[in-house]
C-alpha cells in the first residue's frame, strides 16, 4: 500500500526547480517507493544491485548514457563517484527534475553531492513515518504504548508485521552491513552494546566519557560511533538553547533517537505491558515527542530552530521551538493524568526567557486524551500532535 507521504511537495517543488534532487535517509524510511511514486515516468536504477553497482562504477558514462531523459538512481553512496560524472551531464541540459538521487547514509552521500552537484541538486531528507502518516494505513495502533513500540518505519504497517521481528532483522542487517560500509568498525558485537547504551540514554544529556566507560572504548571512539549512528539517521543531537541570559546554561546536547520503536527493541521492550511499567517511558515518550516535531518540521522544508534548555539551577524544558517572534516550551510528560504541576517546569523557563524573548508559549504535550487551553499554557493530548499549528 503506497500512503501519500508529507513531504512529496517539498520533493515535487524541489524538482520543478532544480536539476537533480537528492533524497537521504534511513534505510527502510520508504525512499525508494516515494520517488517511484512521485516519478513514475522516470526509468530506475539501484545500486544495491551487484551487477547494476558494477556497471555504474566500471563504466560511468555509458551507465548514464543509457537514461538520455534522466532516472531515478537508488542508494548512490554505493557509488560515490558517479555524481561527478553526472555534473557534466547536468551542465549540458539542466532541465528540471530530470535526476532523482537517494541514499542512506548522509555523510557520504552528501560530501559527493556537495563536491560535485554544488547548486545542481536540493537536498531533502525523509525520516521513518511521522504519526499522521502512520494513520494513513488501514490498520496502526490507537494507544500510546503501542504507538511508542511500532515506530514509523514504513514495512511494519504496510505488511501487518510484529514491529519486534521486524526490528530484529533491521537492527541485524544495520549493523553487519551498513556499519562495516560506513566506517571500519572492528568489534561489531561492541558496536551492538555501544547502541544499546544509546538507547537507554535518549533524551538524557549525552556524556561521552561516561558513555565511553559503561562500553568499555575510548572516548574518541564513542564520539566516532554515535557520528555513525547520526550518518545513518539512527539518533541525532538536540543542542542546548543559546541566549544572552546571565543563567549558566548547560552546554551538553541531548541524545534523540529518530524511531521510538528502535529505542524500545534495543531496551528489550517487546509489549506495551512492558513498556507501561518501564522506568524509562518518560524518556521514550520525549523521545517520541520530540521526533515528531523533528519530521513535520523537516517534511516542510524546515530545519534548525530546535534546542532544548537547562541551567545550573536544574530549571529545564525538553523542547523549544524557535520562530522568528517568539518561542514556543515544550514539555513531554507521558502522565494520562492532568495536574497543575505539569506546567511547572516549562513556566519556571518562561519566567527566566521573557528578559530576552517578547513572547514565550508553554505547551504540555502528554499521554492523555483531553485538550486544555489555560490562561498559561496549553495542554496537548499526544494522538493530537500532529494536528497542532503551534509546531511550524
Amino acid at each position: 500500500m503506497v500512503i501519500d507521504r508529507d513531504i512529496t511537495p517539498q520533493l515535487r517543488k524541489a524538482a520543478r526547480q532544480f536539476p537533480a534532487v537528492t533524497l537521504t535517509g534511513p534505510r527502510q524510511s520508504g525512499k525508494s517507493t516515494l520517488c517511484r511514486a512521485v516519478f513514475p515516468k522516470l526509468p530506475y536504477a539501484n545500486l544495491e544491485a551487484p551487477d547494476i553497482r558494477a556497471f555504474a562504477t566500471d563504466d560511468p558514462r555509458a551507465f548514464l548514457a543509457q537514461f538520455p531523459k534522466g532516472a531515478i538512481i537508488d542508494e548512490v553512496q554505493r557509488c560515490p563517484d558517479l555524481p561527478s560524472y553526472l555534473q557534466g551531464i547536468i551542465d549540458d541540459d539542466p532541465k528540471p527534475g530530470r535526476w532523482i538521487l537517494t541514499g542512506s547514509q548522509n555523510l557520504t552521500l552528501l560530501e559527493s553531492v556537495s563536491q560535485s552537484l554544488a547548486g545542481r541538486s536540493a537536498v531533502l531528507h525523509l525520516l521513518p513515518l511521522a504519526r499522521n502518516e502512520i494513520l494513513r494505513f488501514k490498520r496502526h495502533p490507537k494507544r500510546l504504548d503501542e504507538t511508542l513500540i511500532a515506530g514509523g518505519y514504513p514495512r511494519i504497517f504496510d505488511q501487518k508485521l510484529d514491529p519486534s521481528d521486524w526490528l530484529r532483522s533491521y537492527v541485524a542487517t544495520y549493523i553487519e552491513r551498513d556499519v562495516r560500509t560506513i566506517s571500519n568498525v572492528g568489534d561489531l558485537a561492541t558496536f551492538q552494546r555501544f547502541i544499546e547504551l544509546c538507547a537507554g540514554r535518549t533524551a538524557q544529556l549525552l556524556n561521552y566519557s561516561a558513555l565511553a566507560g559503561d562500553c568499555g572504548i575510548s572516548q574518541p571512539s564513542a564520539k566516532a560511533w554515535l557520528s555513525i549512528l547520526e550518518t545513518s539517521f539512527i539518533a541525532f543531537r538536540l543542542p542546548p538553547f543559546h541566549s544572552n541570559l546571565r543563567k549558566r546554561l548547560v552546554k551538553m546536547p541531548k541524545l534523540h533517537f529518530y524511531d521510538s520503536g528502535l529505542v524500545c527493541w534495543l531496551l528489550g521492550i517487546r509489549t506495551p505491558e512492558q513498556l507501561r511499567s518501564h522506568p524509562l517511558r518518560g524518556a521514550i515518550f520525549e523521545t517520541w515527542v520530540v521526533s515528531e516535531i523533528y519530521k513535520h518540521r523537516m517534511n516542510r522544508g524546515e530545519s534548525g530552530g530546535l534546542s532544548y534548555y537547562r541551567d545550573r539551577d536544574a530549571a529545564e524544558a525538553d523542547l523549544i521551538i524557535e520562530h522568528p517572534n517568539r518561542l514556543v516550551l515544550v514539555e513531554a510528560k507521558s502522565t494520562q493524568t492532568t495536574s497543575t504541576n505539569l506546567f511547572a517546569g516549562a513556566n519556571r523557563v518562561r519566567g527566566l526567557l521573557t528578559e530576552s524573548s517578547p513572547s514565550c508559549d508553554v505547551v504540555v504535550v502528554y499521554g492523555g486524551e483531553k485538550a486544555q487551553q489555560r490562561s498559561d499554557a496549553k495542554l496537548v493530548p499526544w494522538a493530537n500532535l500532529h494536528e497542532s499549528k503551534w509546531i511550524a
